[in-house]
């Protein structure tokens, strides 16, 4: 018995690849795989049109680059969150919770 063919075939790829396409194609609305079928289609394209590996490599490079400059850091989504929470009064309220919870853990209990 023969199967027919599906259009599909599974390929092995880096782990890190995958990460970066899925964060990629968050964004776009495109799933994992519709993200490195698009980039392997911007491939072919580059490629037809004749650019050299050199000026391929700087462009990833540059290309790279800013996306590391947009993307904050973990310390700098950190400091938003304390900046939000501090601005609109929570962080204040939760600290005093903890306090008043703390005190009452430490008083004598009256009997």
């Amino acid at each position: 018995m023969s199967q027919a063919p599906t259009g599909f075939a599974s390929v092995k790829l880096p782990a890190a690849l995958v990460d970066q396409a899925r964060e990629a194609a968050q964004p776009m609305r495109r799933s994992v795989a519709g993200q490195v079928e698009y980039w392997a289609t911007l491939g072919r394209i580059v490629e037809h049109s004749g650019l050299t590996a050199q000026e391929a490599q700087t462009a990833i490079a540059n290309y790279e680059a800013a996306a590391k400059r947009a993307r904050p850091s973990q310390a700098d989504d950190l400091l938003a969150q304390f900046m939000a929470v501090e601005n609109d009064g929570s962080l204040a309220q939760r600290v005093r919770e903890v306090v008043a919870n703390n005190r009452s853990k430490a008083s004598p209990a009256t009997a």
